[in-house]
């Protein structure tokens, strides 16, 4: 009895017949409640809408508002298979440095000549192309300057559509990062790029030639206004010609940036401005 007491009262709970309520309360009740509630969360939701609003006030499609910049860029370098860092190949071995070709080819595709010509601007070398805003009058979009891959002459795939790699003296395109607003260099002194042998290997490297001369990004190409605002925008390449490279020996090869505004490496990066790598030329297939 005592059990079947128990299933009534519970029965109770759930629906009373005599006092209409459910789970313990009227429909009144659970009407307020669900109003509190529905009150409640439509004024999280204005307060969160107006939030977003007032933030998105404060931004510029075109350009970062904010920006956690570091001191210096990155440098990438092309081709790069991996992302060990490494390129190794043999001469005689096509199907070994045919992949780097390809991947230099496919980089170098927008530098074509003939794109540059009809993308972006002839600007005037050796310094910088300011194309400022006028207060609340957006100058966008913002204007490129060429840069066509025949600048890097023998490593432009052109007249070598290997690059030199079946020769053993092969090329690699250094690229800096972007960075929006940089302007790299004081005193009309251009960025340029130096690479060397890591100190084991000093003996190994051989003659390197640079393209455009002496490495150097003109500081034309600069500043960089952002994907959005620069959308045609087309980042100067180094190139390096490996003349006479010790054969069948890894060599560890650093590249690094060189300007008077610039610091090379830094406490959040101590690779930043420079870029190291392993390249190593078999004579004969492995």
């Amino acid at each position: 009895m005592a059990k079947d007491g128990e299933k009534g009262q519970w029965k109770e709970f759930i629906w009373n017949p005599r006092t209409r309520e459910f789970l313990g309360r009227t429909a009144s009740s659970w009407g307020l409640i669900l109003l509190f509630y529905l009150v409640f969360y439509i004024f999280l939701a204005g307060l969160f809408a107006l939030t977003m609003y007032v933030m998105l006030q404060t931004l510029d499609d075109h350009k970062p508002t904010w920006q956690d910049r570091l001191a210096t860029p990155g440098m990438v370098i092309r081709p790069k298979a991996t992302e060990t860092f490494e390129i190794v190949y043999a001469t005689q071995d096509t199907e070994s440095w045919d992949l780097y070709t390809q991947i230099l080819d496919n980089f170098l595709s927008p530098y074509n000549d003939t794109t540059q010509a009809l993308r972006n601007d002839h600007c005037t070398p050796d310094k910088y192309f300011l194309q400022e805003d006028s207060g609340e009058v957006k100058n966008n979009p913002k204007r490129s300057c060429q840069f066509n891959r025949t600048i890097l002459e023998q490593c432009s795939g052109v007249s070598d559509r290997y690059y030199g790699y079946r020769e053993g003296k092969p090329c690699i395109i250094i690229k800096l990062n972007r960075v929006i607003g940089m302007l790299p260099g004081n005193n009309g002194q251009a960025p340029y790029v130096t690479c060397g042998a890591k100190r084991e290997d000093t003996d190994k490297i051989g003659q390197l030639a640079y393209f455009p001369p002496n490495g150097t990004f003109n500081l034309m190409y600069y500043p960089y206004y952002g994907k959005k605002a620069q959308v045609n925008y087309s980042q100067p390449l180094v190139a390096v010609k490996f003349l006479n490279i010790t054969l069948n020996e890894d060599v560890n090869i650093e590249c690094k940036i060189n300007a008077n505004n610039i610091p090379t490496g830094s406490e959040r990066d101590k690779f930043a401005g420079r870029v190291s790598f392993k390249l190593r030329i078999n004579s004969d297939k492995a």
